[in-house]
């Protein structure tokens, strides 16, 4: 606590010099006298409270112990008993604060994994992620779909629709999701033409998985698969279903795209 320095005559400090030093009210200091936790040394000839050194170093070491978290009893009984363990209290207190710590962590981590599936959209731990998506599942996906569609309508449209989702809303998801591939893939290879009637069906059946999450139109979804030919990555998990198979999809969902848009 820093402390005014005094020349001559040693006059005390009064209540308003002590409040500003210590940094606290002059309703805890008065409070701290009712309770007998730290009575003013003096009185100057108006009766106006002064405090000495030793009381303003009895002070510092109430707050010490006030911010460790004792109770002014508690404070109490360590500063005026001298029979009292110091050290075993501090000893308690240690560890009652690394208790509070371990428990501040945990929210911490908890308050982290929150937001983390608030920005994301996808609400589940690294494990049920790892689970549902699959090994190749990559956390920097998510950073890098906001960094490319963050503030886009469809972006709003799917972080709270998809933050709704629990556990096995995304596995009923990628079950969907998987069951929609099978027949792309049984499409390509059975050699229908991408403008064929049931190739368009089986586009149509893509947008409509994508439409769980964001409204894709079929302007939007000419878009989404051409960037399917545009990023390997994208094209790379087409690919591992059947060789060609990106380029079909993209060749359909056009075809598809142009026949709503023609009322057909």
């Amino acid at each position: 606590m820093e402390r005014q320095a005094k020349t001559g005559k040693a006059t005390g400090y009064s209540v308003g010099t002590v409040a500003r030093l210590a940094g606290v009210t002059i309703r805890t200091l008065h409070h701290y006298g009712e309770i007998g936790l730290l009575t003013p040394s003096g009185r100057t000839s108006a009766g106006y409270r002064q405090y000495s050194d030793a009381d303003l170093d009895r002070l510092s070491r109430i707050l010490f112990y006030r911010e460790l978290g004792f109770s002014l009893d508690d404070i109490a009984t360590m500063l005026d008993d001298p029979a009292i363990d110091w050290s075993e209290h501090l000893r308690r207190q240690h560890r009652l604060l690394n208790e509070r710590l371990a428990r501040l962590q945990a929210m911490v981590t908890a308050v982290e994994r929150e937001m983390h599936a608030m920005k994301s959209g996808i609400n589940l731990t690294s494990e049920e992620k790892l689970e549902i998506f699959g090994a190749s599942y990559n956390p920097e996906w998510e950073d890098e779909s906001e960094a490319r569609w963050g503030g886009t309508e469809a972006w709003d449209q799917s972080r709270p629709r998809t933050a709704s989702y629990r556990k096995d809303d995304w596995k009923r998801f990628r079950a969907e999701g998987d069951e929609m591939h099978r027949h792309l893939t049984a499409g390509y290879q059975s050699a229908l033409a991408p403008d064929s009637e049931e190739a368009m069906d089986l586009a149509e059946a893509h947008r409509q998985w994508v439409s769980q999450s964001w409204d894709c139109t079929p302007a939007m979804h000419r878009n989404l698969v051409d960037m399917y030919i545009a990023d390997e990555r994208f094209m790379k998990t087409y690919e591992e279903m059947a060789t060609g198979l990106t380029h079909w999809l993209r060749d359909a969902v056009h075809a598809n795209a142009d026949r709503i848009d023609n009322g057909e």
